[in-house]
């Protein structure tokens, strides 16, 4: 546009010297102009708007999804003594994967090879076998048509999809549990998949004192909101703006532009070209943003960081977070109890959880020899502290590790006075 306006400027100056009638035929009224400036603005504004407001919403869906995965991630480990350790690890594994596996269903960017492929030679071991992750459009006319053509013909004329491949060590594979990946890769939609399998876990959970169906009904309750938030971005993602009110707006923009030099010319003279530049770059910027945005999970929202945002609050920082949970704060019972029932229930209580730890040692092992739990445990990392040394023995260390202090026990804490008083009411 400016090198058009550039290019009017010079020619009504040289009309000016050769022919002044020609040169006054090219200047126009701005009264069009200010007319359509009207219409147009409010053909741009409504397109921004409806835009930011889907922006808006894309990113309120993604809110939900964090914070319904922080309250279920939440009850898993409020319940765990009722569901178990394997199962509540399993459910774990599954949410910290179903942010990657959407993001991948709107926004299919997945580092994936063809079956086929000579360049990258597919290692079975290593690797898993996948169709390719791309949600349809609602108006695709290859697949209306070969749709049309089965139906009058009576015959599938369908092509095979092409099979691909992906490592399997990488995000979000590796966060499935082994029994799980084989099964979500062959599905179509994976986060459906994945929170068909979350509930399917949630259901088998035993009814005991502390776990009924109020308790299991709020966990797939969560389930449920997650299950929304896919077909809440589907809709966002496959929903496009209407192509006629796009192409309208473009257009009205491009002719309004292209005439605006015919009545800044006789005004401006030379200085046509920048004022058409700044003009058209304020208006098409304002028509680009709205582009941009319509579909905020194409780049405007950054999908990544709050996926690893997810994950880091689900999974990474486990070891952390379940210190809120192994906090037990004393009984409410009354200083009468004696010594010797006290202790009777320590024992029982030690004998449940040596049982428990003999049964999940194995699991154990297995779930600490994994990569997931050594992303964990980074985040209790912590930098030896430097300290003089105190004697001269210890002149050539540089660094001292500093030893905690033992605390009392729980049974010397609320035994311990009790016992004492009785011991010297027994004395004469």
């Amino acid at each position: 546009m400016s090198c058009w306006a550039g290019f009017l400027s010079m020619l009504y100056r040289h009309l000016l010297v050769v022919h002044p009638a020609a040169a006054n035929l090219m200047c126009i009224s701005s009264t069009p102009h200010s007319l359509m400036s009207s219409a147009l603005s409010l053909l741009l504004v409504f397109k921004t708007n409806s835009a930011y407001q889907r922006f808006a919403e894309g990113r309120k869906i993604w809110e939900d999804i964090i914070n319904n995965s922080r309250d279920m991630y939440r009850m898993m480990n409020l319940y765990e003594h009722e569901m178990g350790r394997s199962k509540r690890r399993r459910l774990q594994r599954l949410l910290a994967a179903f942010p990657y596996l959407l993001r991948h269903r709107i926004r299919p960017n997945l580092i994936m090879y063809r079956v086929d492929d000579v360049d990258n030679v597919r290692n079975p071991e290593n690797s898993i076998v996948l169709y390719q992750d791309k949600a349809a459009h609602d108006l695709d006319p290859e697949l209306a048509a070969v749709a049309t053509q089965e139906e009058n013909e009576g015959k599938s004329r369908r092509k095979r999809r092409p099979l691909y491949w992906v490592d399997k060590r990488t995000l979000p594979w590796r966060l499935l549990p082994p029994d799980a990946l084989e099964p979500c890769a062959r599905a179509q939609n994976r986060p459906l998949w994945v929170v068909d399998r979350m509930a399917q876990e949630l259901r088998s959970v035993p009814d005991g004192p502390c776990f009924t169906s109020r308790e299991r009904l709020t966990l797939i309750s969560k389930v449920e909101k997650l299950s929304n938030s896919i077909g809440s971005c589907e809709r966002i993602h496959q929903t496009a703006v209407p192509l006629n009110y796009a192409r309208h707006s473009l257009r009205a923009l491009s002719i309004w532009l292209f005439t605006l030099p015919f009545c800044l010319v006789q005004s401006l003279d030379l200085v046509t070209a920048p004022a058409v530049f700044l003009v058209s770059w304020l208006m098409f910027g304002i028509y680009e943003i709205g582009y941009s945005i319509e579909d905020p999970f194409q780049g405007t929202l950054r999908l990544s960081v709050l996926c690893d945002t997810i994950r880091r609050d689900v999974l990474a920082d486990e070891m952390i977070r379940n210190s809120a949970f192994d906090t037990e704060l004393p009984s409410s019972s009354s200083s009468k109890t004696s010594s010797s029932s006290s202790e009777l229930l320590s024992s029982v209580q030690s004998l449940n959880e040596s049982m428990e730890d003999h049964l999940q040692e194995e699991e154990d092992l297995e779930y600490e020899s994994s990569p997931i739990f050594s992303e964990s445990r980074q985040a209790l990392t912590v930098e030896k502290v430097k300290m003089k040394p105190k004697k001269k023995k210890e002149e050539n260390s540089t660094t001292v590790v500093e030893e905690l202090p033992i605390l009392p026990s729980k049974a010397h804490i609320w035994d311990g006075p009790t016992a004492k008083q009785d011991q010297e009411s027994k004395r004469p």
